[in-house]
């Protein structure tokens, strides 16, 4: 008897990568098809023009072209409705973390909540029967024993496993990233040997096209206040937390002989604190901590972590969580450790976890 073929849902970004992996993954013999996240309600006003984001008018050429890429593969296509998941769990969440002066991910609550969660569960409500879910992602997933790692993907330069930290080892058992093993370049010119309309379709950079998140905020609570020094000093006044990050130096609009960079935000107060010199952080608190390598951290551990996507995993020690809060001390002091972001753990190549970062230390 013939063995039965594995079924296999793809996320359809309307990219290459996702467009290469559905094309790589029925070349597999796996029974595939697509899927993509309808986000975009239209309830925040964006430009037309604004193309090149994950959120925006840009959604309706991507249904397009994952729609397309679906025919050309011949496989069936279904664009999931989660318009009101992703207002509720990604620009609610987005808008009140910066109210409380942090300065979030979307991505990472995107992918923990969205892509690998309310899109699976209302495909599968919508009649979609699959075996494995499928990305474009750059990650790679290794089994080890009973269980599956999430390990950085062979392109560095492209690796997506911060995003990804959020996953568990079970949501892992049944997930595939048929690109990880490969590099942008080597994808790109699969998608042109395969005639991929994808093939050299400009990347979305940015949550928001531009990067300006202001429009995701009424006019009243973008609240004008002081800019001050360590001492308390007036210096200058700011156009709203909302326009400010820790470690940011441009755009202060203050005179001064020295650099000045952002040195904490107080929400409470409606102050932004600035200071002539980075500030350096000899560790950080962090909450809401996933593991996936381990099933605890019972004692300090020597690992890597990074604190932002573009920041290089530098050598740490985690301590055992107490409560809901876990303490992660660096080798060398690191500078612009963000409220909001995420703290990656990484043991070389695989991924033992991660969390919000709620302090520095």
């Amino acid at each position: 008897m013939k063995n039965k073929k594995a079924k296999v849902a793809v996320g359809l970004s309307g990219g290459v990568d996702s467009s290469v992996a559905a094309a790589l993954l029925c070349k597999q013999d796996y029974e595939v098809c697509g899927i993509t996240m309808e986000i975009y309600d239209g309830s925040v006003h964006l430009d037309e023009s604004a193309k090149h984001a994950c959120y925006g008018p840009g959604e309706k050429e991507d249904v397009e072209s994952a729609a397309a890429i679906c025919e050309k593969l011949k496989i069936p296509f279904q664009a999931i409705d989660l318009r009101q998941e992703y207002k509720k769990h990604v620009i609610d969440y987005f808008r009140n973390e910066y109210l409380e002066g942090k300065t979030p991910n979307p991505c990472v609550v995107c992918n923990q909540k969205l892509k690998f969660g309310f899109l699976l569960e209302k495909a599968r409500q919508a009649g979609v029967d699959f075996d494995y879910f499928a990305t474009g992602h750059y990650a790679r997933i290794v089994k080890s024993g009973n269980r599956f790692l999430l390990k950085r993907a062979a392109d560095r330069s492209k690796d997506q496993t911060y995003f990804l930290y959020g996953l568990t080892p079970q949501q892992l058992a049944s997930t595939l990233f048929p690109v990880g093993d490969h590099t942008k370049q080597q994808v790109r010119e699969m998608a042109r040997a395969l005639g991929l309309e994808t093939a050299d379709r400009k990347e979305s950079q940015d949550f928001i096209d531009g990067g300006d998140y202001s429009i995701l905020f009424a006019e009243n609570e973008i609240k004008t206040g002081e800019i001050v020094d360590e001492k308390g000093q007036v210096l200058g006044e700011h156009r709203g937390i909302i326009h400010y990050t820790i470690g940011q130096r441009r755009g202060l609009g203050i005179a001064s002989h020295q650099p000045l960079y952002v040195s904490r935000i107080d929400a409470a107060s409606n102050r932004i604190v600035v200071s002539h010199h980075e500030r350096r952080s000899k560790g950080l608190v962090a909450t809401d901590l996933n593991l996936i390598a381990v099933d605890r951290i019972d004692r300090p551990l020597d690992v890597q972590v990074k604190i932002r996507l573009r920041h290089k995993a530098t050598d740490a020690t985690i301590y055992p969580p107490v409560v809901d809060q876990t303490r992660i001390f660096f080798k060398e002091p690191q500078i612009s450790v963000t409220p909001g972001q995420s703290a990656v753990i990484y043991a070389d190549d695989t991924v033992l976890g991660g969390g919000i970062i709620s302090a520095a230390l």
